[in-house]
């Protein structure tokens, strides 16, 4: 188990699909992972309609699944995955696998996940929510709300924190960071305590290079509550979760993760793989990677956030000024930085989003610029190119399927 957590930061044919039918949503799963009566989505069901035509959409689906397929058939791929897909008002819930090995039970839209770095999207939406109404402004600095942090530290900006230029050594890279989570799994202590795993340096000038880094997005929590004198859990749920109706979405401190829930697995074969899902608290990454969602959540969030629906339209121009950095790990195609958002220019068309991996899951979420067509592609396991580069190069791939399915016509 050392091992495992040394990595908190690594960071067969066609399926046969079965259709629940929503108003104005449809959600598909394969059917050798159907669990009786419906996904939750809604009550009003009318299921196995008649299957449509054969069209791109179509196609592009029936790719996408039988990429999940054969990823979670290899003895070191994930017990599960999932990829929720919308286009529009349709959404289709894609998966293979399971969601718990002891009872074979198959992923489902509101199943509770932990959304590793993904959570950082979520620092962002409050602090442009903050920098819209004027409580923040993107040049404010460090120093300016956290005069108690490192002298160094001090001129670097909020923008900088959002797009990982300032320079700030992430903490969770340190040896002092990986003696202390293995002495405490169970209890995290406070987000500054974390910032002094960081050391007091910088790695280099703020503003001149990217560099991605945990650290940024736990000062951005900080800044959040100087400037708000309310919690960071607070202001996300004023901000975010209330106002996107997120339901079933939360920042804990503990190791709980809601029921029901997508259990998250160590794979490391010969051995079975084990349940991590509450290996260690969520105040270990706070508001760099401590949030617990669900597909569905994720996936309205996602669409919300690119569209803009939690700053203003200055603001959000700002956000999409781009410059050369990857999300940790890599989404598709190639990856630019912007204010706590990615860009994925891909084959198929371009997205913004944010990935994720922790023990036990790797997360992938992107939308369009309009929100309009969206995906969320969640795995029960930590895969990345460092620990298992032929699983993640697979996965990476299922990702720019997901982004074909979501953008076809």
């Amino acid at each position: 188990m050392c091992s495992l957590v040394g990595q908190l930061w690594g960071v067969a044919g066609v399926a046969v699909t079965r259709r629940i039918f929503l108003t104005g949503t449809v959600v598909t799963a394969a059917a050798g992972a159907l669990a009786t009566g419906s996904t939750a989505l809604s009550s009003a069901l009318a299921e196995d309609a008649p299957a449509a035509p054969v069209s791109a959409a179509g196609v592009a689906d029936a790719a996408l699944d039988q990429a999940l397929t054969r990823l979670v058939q290899h003895p070191d791929g994930p017990p599960g995955i999932a990829a929720l897909v919308q286009r529009a008002d349709r959404a289709v819930l894609h998966r293979a696998g399971t969601a718990d090995l002891a009872t074979g039970a198959p992923i489902q839209a509101f199943d509770s996940m932990r959304l590793a770095s993904v959570s950082k999207a979520f620092s962002g939406a409050v602090a442009l929510s903050l920098a819209a109404d004027g409580t923040l402004s993107l040049g404010d600095t460090v120093g300016k709300w956290l005069p108690g942090l490192p002298r160094a530290w001090s001129t670097a900006t909020l923008r900088e924190l959002l797009n990982h230029t300032s320079g700030i050594p992430d903490f969770s890279q340190t040896e002092a960071f990986r003696e202390a989570l293995l002495k405490s799994l169970l209890k995290a202590p406070p987000p500054r305590v974390l910032l002094s795993y960081a050391g007091t340096g910088l790695n280099f000038t703020p503003g001149s290079k990217y560099e991605y880094s945990n650290s940024d997005n736990i000062i951005v929590g900080l800044m959040v509550e100087a400037a708000t004198g309310k919690s960071y859990e607070s202001e996300l749920r004023k901000r975010v979760f209330g106002p996107l109706g997120l339901e079933h979405t939360s920042l804990p401190r503990d190791a709980g993760v809601p029921v029901p829930l997508l259990h998250g697995y160590d794979v490391a074969p010969p051995q079975a793989p084990e349940d991590v899902t509450h290996l260690f608290a969520a105040g270990w990454t706070w508001a760099s990677g401590g949030i617990v969602s669900t597909p569905a959540d994720a996936n309205a969030f996602i669409r919300a956030y690119v569209r803009g629906a939690t700053t203003s339209r200055p603001i959000r121009r700002a956000q999409f000024e781009f410059r050369p950095g990857s999300s940790e790990p890599a989404g598709p195609g190639q990856n630019s930085a912007g204010l706590a958002v990615f860009r994925y220019q891909t084959r198929y068309g371009t997205v913004y989003g944010h990935t994720g991996n922790t023990p036990g899951y790797t997360q992938f979420l992107a939308a369009t610029a309009s929100g309009r067509r969206s995906m969320v592609v969640s795995a029960n396991s930590q895969i990345t190119p460092t620990t298992n580069p032929e699983r993640f190069a697979e996965l990476r791939q299922i990702y720019t399927l997901a982004v074909s399915a979501a953008l076809a016509r």
